[in-house]
């Protein structure tokens, strides 16, 4: 099985060396320093359960590549113009492309009661269903505490690594399950779910209840939870999350929001979209907040800390430069 990592930083790289430990022919679409580092000397992933190596063929032309089984790309969502412009290479009549992303993605509605409904903010242009297809897209997203710590290497240590991918119709279908079971021999955990949409909104419940608090209080989410007056906050935004999730009929079960904090307290990671900030990259705003709220309107869902959180939050950003202003 061919597959190629599109966007191979912390979270591609970690999935690119569990696919290589699986035995697959994995390739990496990468830039920059880590890409010139893997180039000359492989790459390298601190995890829990050791030290990954693996010597993936890497270019920033997806060109020299060839065509894939599947690609599962792994970049921020502010990358999928770029992504869908240069894809194209690496797609045959039947390879699946993964988008493993945060926050609720472009093809939310398709195939579903909503078929045609298109949120414009994820696809400028539709860029990405022009160049993909809903027929080759497979939706995915990542638990993977991961962070570069210098060109070519990678820490993961978290001991709760999994990628969830589905099909947007919810078909368990072999080319689903394959791909899952690719991530599952390399020792990461492959999930392949019939309800993608529900686990779009688990991750999010984290992304949103988190994300924000630990960006206003310039910390991580063990040093940000630590205080009572923020964890309550962190509790109330759970709790419209959830609201928002049910509303769209993909109630979260199985845990409380107080469940959810209690873990998240524990762990010492700076969120995405902190470390965006204070790497001066773009953020995804439009996908882990700015969405989700709209959908929350449209639901008839209250928001109130929520909306506080992600205005502050998108005031930040548009004045680093990393999002842009609201028409």
């Amino acid at each position: 099985m061919r597959i190629c990592v599109y966007g191979a930083g912390a979270i591609g790289g970690h999935l690119t060396a569990r696919l290589a430990k699986s035995g697959v022919e994995v390739s990496v679409v990468a830039r920059g320093p880590h890409l010139r580092a893997m180039q000359e000397n492989g790459l390298h992933v601190a995890a829990e359960d050791g030290t990954l190596y693996c010597r993936p063929k890497a270019s920033d032309d997806p060109a020299t590549l060839g065509m894939q089984d599947a690609v599962i790309v792994t970049t921020k969502v502010t990358a999928l113009p770029q992504v869908a412009a240069g894809i194209g290479p690496l797609l045959g009549p039947e390879t699946a492309v993964a988008l493993v992303t945060n926050g609720i993605p472009w093809w939310y509605f398709d195939r579903t009661a909503r078929d045609g409904r298109r949120l414009p903010l994820l696809d400028p242009g539709e860029a990405v269903r022009t160049a993909v297809g809903i027929r080759r897209t497979l939706g995915g997203i990542v638990y993977s505490a991961a962070t570069v710590t210098r060109p070519g290497h990678v820490e993961a240590l978290a001991p709760d690594n999994r990628v969830v991918l589905g099909e947007v119709d919810g078909a368990m279908t072999p080319r689903l399950l394959a791909l899952a079971d690719a991530i599952a021999a390399g020792g990461m955990g492959g999930v392949a779910t019939p309800d993608i949409r529900g686990a779009v909104w688990a991750k999010l419940l984290g992304n949103m209840m988190n994300g924000p608090l630990c960006l206003l209080a310039r910390s991580s989410m063990q040093d940000t939870l630590a205080d009572p007056v923020i964890r309550a906050a962190a509790i109330a935004a759970a709790r419209e999350v959830m609201a928002i999730a049910a509303a769209y009929g993909h109630p979260i079960t199985g845990q409380t929001p107080e469940d959810r904090i209690a873990r998240s307290s524990k762990i010492a990671h700076r969120p995405s979209i902190l470390q965006d900030l204070d790497a001066g990259r773009a953020m995804e705003i439009d996908a882990m907040f700015t969405v989700p709220l709209q959908l929350a309107r449209e639901a008839g869902v209250p928001t109130p800390i929520l909306d506080l959180s992600v205005a502050l939050v998108t005031r930040a950003a548009v004045a680093a430069g990393l999002h842009r202003a609201s028409a």
